[in-house]
């Protein structure tokens, strides 16, 4: 599957210090430590329906680490997958009345073009499950040939019993994580497992459903189990950033942690778990079970891309936070008033606020608090002019290599 088309990032003088971000596993910031090469997994989306601000979020998110340890000096090899087959997508397509692959084509190409809108870098890998199928049986064997599995009804499953670091991602306790199963598409209440917190590896084929052959029969994916065979199958073991957003956290992470340790035998399977919050709209957190959605295509049509991202930037991106419609607007003037000072023939001095941004930004991606640098910067340019030939250049690449915002 391919990727969407990369922007263009300006060079900056110097390097960034390295990042530091907030590790669910651990509970606290951490630095990253990756070597010449930053390896990154990012959750891709369900193709069901538009991208929506909480995707754009999670997105924007890891667009930020890609750019800081770029700025670092680092390769980025990152890795991001699409679910083009699941529940979700099935059920949506049967009530259009569309064939299910349309359905996954024609979203994923709209996701590439909000993508590529809101300048966010892409992935080197950009990998739809349904290309992965190979790799998911043979993972599953893996796992099967370790006694990680049993089958039930045609279905096979991943035995908690044999993951002894279980919740170690998480840190929940076992009734949240059962709650939790329930929501997010487990099936703890399933008669005949061995345990309710049990995963599915795959699916055994029903009726009307799509289906590809495998050792345990004709059947598809779970969920958890194809990010974990395509970040090994890209990746490797060990990587340093494994993301997506917080509602992530259970099951979806702490499952593929463990199926990554199982099959490898090495822990952890990502040296980071790192997690965006989710966006609300009228109280709800924004999804589309819900239908409480702001769609990227449709705001960016209203506003400048760039406002959007800065509407984005402006949430740190752990908080969990709430739209209203004034947020454009007031993303419209930052970004009028920023080119306004950008675009003079010369202004205050740069140099602090290259590293003042790249401080907030290695300190576990304050946005808000690089923002508030650029604020500054042009406030004062507007006001009381400056006499730098080269500081609005500079000031026009901070903004577009740290925060990707093109002025």
């Amino acid at each position: 599957m391919r990727s969407w088309s990369a922007p263009k990032v300006p060079r900056l003088p110097g390097a960034g210090a390295p990042l530091r971000l907030f590790d669910t596993a651990a509970g606290e910031v951490v630095p990253t430590q990756p070597g010449s090469v930053a390896r990154m997994y990012v959750c891709g989306i369900t193709p069901y329906d538009a991208t929506h601000l909480g995707h754009a979020n999670t997105y924007l998110a890891f667009d930020l680490v890609n750019r800081a340890w770029r700025d670092a000096g680092h390769e980025v090899h990152y890795t991001q997958n699409a679910t083009d087959v699941d529940d979700p997508l099935l059920e949506r397509a049967g009530q259009t009345g569309q064939d299910w692959r349309e359905l996954a084509e024609r979203e994923i190409e709209l996701f590439r073009t909000d993508m590529e809108a809101l300048r966010i870098l892409p992935p080197r890998e950009y990998v739809g499950v349904t290309e992965s199928i190979d790799q998911v049986a043979e993972l599953i064997v893996n796992l099967r040939d370790k006694g990680a599995t049993y089958v039930l009804d045609g279905d096979v499953y991943f035995d908690v019993a044999a993951a002894p670091k279980f919740g170690a991602v998480s840190g929940y306790a076992e009734e949240s994580m059962l709650a939790l199963s329930g929501e997010r598409g487990g099936d703890p209440g399933r008669a005949g497992k061995k345990h309710p917190l049990d995963w599915l590896l795959w699916r055994a084929e029903r009726p009307g459903e799509p289906s590809w052959p495998s050792p345990f029969g004709p059947g598809r994916p779970g969920w958890h189990i194809e990010c974990t065979a395509i970040a090994l199958a890209n990746l490797g073991t060990g990587f340093d950033v494994a993301g997506g957003g917080s509602d992530l956290i259970f099951p979806h992470h702490e499952c593929g942690a463990h199926e990554g340790h199982v099959a490898t035998g090495e822990w952890p399977f990502a040296r980071a778990y790192v997690h965006a919050g989710m966006v609300a709209l009228d109280g709800e957190k924004m999804s589309k079970s819900r239908g409480n959605l702001v769609f990227v295509s449709r705001l960016r049509q209203e506003s400048d891309p760039m406002a959007v991202r800065l509407a984005l930037l402006a949430h740190h991106y752990r908080d969990d936070w709430e739209w209203t419609a004034d947020q454009a607007a007031s993303a419209e003037v930052r970004l009028a008033r920023w080119r306004s000072a950008a675009g003079l023939a010369a202004g205050p001095a740069a140099d602090a606020v290259l590293a003042d941004v790249r401080a907030r930004i290695s300190d576990d991606l304050d946005a808000p608090g690089a923002l508030a640098v650029l604020d500054d910067w042009a406030e004062r340019a507007l006001s009381q002019g400056g006499t730098d030939p080269q500081a609005p250049a500079l000031v026009r690449d901070i903004a577009d290599a740290l925060l990707g915002v093109r002025l």
